[in-house]
């Protein structure tokens, strides 16, 4: 027969059990490590989850394959991760650190730049191509499957031929600029809504916003 202690050890390790896990989100920004790339169209990504991190008063540690950090709410855990693989390589973090945290492949996003967007435009998909885009090959072809969720932020394409990779590594003009702070905090709810509401809820309320 169980001891008082003994009933309520017992108690309490049957009320831990019912206690569901919290859920977990991999949230990738992609993006070049390094001052240079800091402030350049390509580098939304990073802009993003550094956004994210600056209002919720949360640090960045380098550790392997990148840059991460976790942010709780509302009973979810977003891993903030910034790969420090260079954009080509994006793949391998995005893969080691969802085999690490035992994220599943639902509960993935990425955040990239579309040329084929309007500045500021938010577009968000659960599959699709890569567009071109060197991050998304990559992320592709190490998850072998296009059936992930991406948040594309649109960087436009007021560009003159041949100059596409000036442009997507140049910095941001100054009406970019002034419409940034508001286009970034728009994505830090897509980012929760994510988490919270569901992939679909979060298409229907943010595409085209």
């Amino acid at each position: 027969m169980l001891s008082f202690f003994g009933r309520l050890i017992h108690k309490q390790k049957i009320e831990k059990e019912k206690i569901p896990p919290m859920k977990k989100f991999l949230i990738v920004g992609l993006g070049n490590i390094g001052p240079k790339y800091h402030n350049t169209r390509h580098n939304i990504g990073f802009k993003v989850l550094d956004f994210l991190a600056e209002q919720e008063s949360l640090t960045f540690e380098t550790q392997k394959l990148g840059d991460v950090t976790t942010y709780k709410f509302k009973g979810r855990i977003f891993i903030l991760l910034k790969p420090s693989t260079y954009m080509n390589l994006s793949g391998k973090a995005v893969n080691y650190w969802l085999q690490k945290e035992k994220v599943p492949l639902e509960n993935l996003l990425v955040i990239t730049d579309d040329l084929n967007l309007p500045f500021g435009t938010i577009r968000v998909k659960t599959k699709g191509s890569d567009g071109g885009h060197n991050g998304l090959k990559d992320i592709q072809a190490q998850l072998n499957t296009t059936k992930y969720n991406r948040f594309r932020f649109g960087i436009s394409d007021e560009f003159s031929k041949g100059r596409q990779v000036d442009y997507v590594l140049g910095e941001w003009d100054e009406e970019e600029e002034k419409q940034l702070p508001e286009r970034l905090k728009k994505s830090v709810e897509v980012i929760k809504s994510f988490g919270t509401a569901g992939i679909n809820n979060t298409m229907n309320t943010f595409n085209g916003k």
